[in-house]
């Protein structure tokens, strides 16, 4: 059955005052959102109106015991200027599999689909098409009771903003071995796209950036002897170009659908992946011996984020010229062109709207 969602045009579009050559990450946005509210059990009252501020109350539940989820995902065109979705599903489920941890109800799929494909269409003309750009899109949920008290909120609201974007990581980052700080435990919530996970590791990004570094390597809770993830990316390492690894989903590491893409197209290539723990020193004698020949982050906002330079206990340790790698430089252009329509490919991963 479809859905009805109440549609309220802006009366004027700021979009002539974008300039699509140059858009700093996460500051210009589209001129339209959807929202929707949970009130007395149900998802109700579905529109998309203009694009501004939201009315919330001082005692807003999601402020004071963060129940707020997100997720990201891009918006692209192809060259007939159609827009296409990237496995806009899969970013629907995990959503659902945060809200779940969360103690925040589920979304019902239809209805995030046509409010995500139906703003999309509406604001169309706000995906850019300059090389490595896209229409970023914010899915998020909140707890809105007005309410100071430790418990689940009754009521929520779902939003989907958009916001046009060049890349993410304009060129390779160098990167810091955390072994101080924990991202996430055996048993917390490492795995869902929660605001708090992103929260507690501004402290420590920001101590890594005043040394030098663009971001940090999570490592392991325990003995910090494993790697986890890297700031907004899953990781992978490549050794001798052959043998391709990238640390296994533990519960405290979220489920990249980047990631997941990265691994079918390189096993689909003939490469070796394996999902494992991956120990700070096999790195760092992979380092020292010249077999790390790649290294990079992926996610939706970098899509690959090559790695120039791992910082590990006062020593920094360079990676091959980002020209020179074999496996990142395939899979970004394998991904992009996938998303803009420009290869053509046999999971429906891209969605034409």
């Amino acid at each position: 059955m479809a859905i009805s969602i109440k549609i309220s045009k802006t009366t004027q579009s700021r979009i002539h005052l974008c300039d699509f050559e140059n858009i700093e990450f996460g500051k210009i946005f589209s001129d339209h959102m959807f929202r929707v509210d949970y009130t007395d059990g149900k998802w109700q009252n579905p529109e998309i109106i203009p694009y501004g501020p939201i009315s919330i109350a001082p005692s807003l539940s999601a402020i004071h015991y963060g129940q707020s989820i997100f997720e990201g995902m891009k918006a692209f065109k192809n060259d007939a200027g159609g827009a296409l979705l990237f496995r806009p599903r899969d970013n629907a489920r995990r959503l659902n599999v945060s809200a779940r941890r969360m103690g925040m109800p589920e979304i019902p799929e239809e209805l995030y689909m046509a409010g995500l494909t139906q703003l999309v269409q509406l604001d169309k003309d706000w995906i850019p098409t300059k090389e490595g750009s896209a229409l970023y899109l914010r899915p998020f949920m909140f707890a809105t009771d007005d309410f100071v008290g430790v418990r689940p909120s009754v009521n929520y609201s779902f939003m989907i903003f958009c916001c046009p974007v060049n890349s993410y990581y304009p060129k390779p980052i160098k990167v810091k071995i955390e072994e101080k700080y924990v991202r996430a435990s055996s048993g917390m919530a490492g795995f869902a796209k929660a605001a708090g996970n992103y929260g507690i590791s501004m402290l420590p990004s920001y101590e890594a950036k005043k040394e030098g570094y663009d971001q940090i390597i999570w490592t392991d809770g325990n003995s910090h002897e494993y790697v986890e993830e890297s700031g907004t990316t899953n990781l992978f390492f490549v050794v001798n170009d052959q043998l391709v690894l990238t640390p296994k989903l533990d519960g405290n590491i979220l489920a990249g659908i980047t990631r997941d893409t990265c691994i079918q197209l390189l096993k689909e290539k003939g490469y070796q992946v394996e999902e494992r723990k991956i120990g700070v020193q096999e790195i760092i004698d992979w380092c020292k011996a010249g077999e790390l020949t790649d290294c990079f982050g992926t996610g939706t906002a970098a899509i690959i984020a090559k790695i120039a330079a791992i910082g590990y206990q006062g020593n920094d340790y360079e990676l091959p010229e980002a020209e020179q790698r074999v496996v990142s430089n395939y899979l970004y252009n394998t991904i992009y062109g996938i998303q803009t329509g420009k290869i053509k490919e046999s999971h429906d991963w891209s969605m034409p709207l």
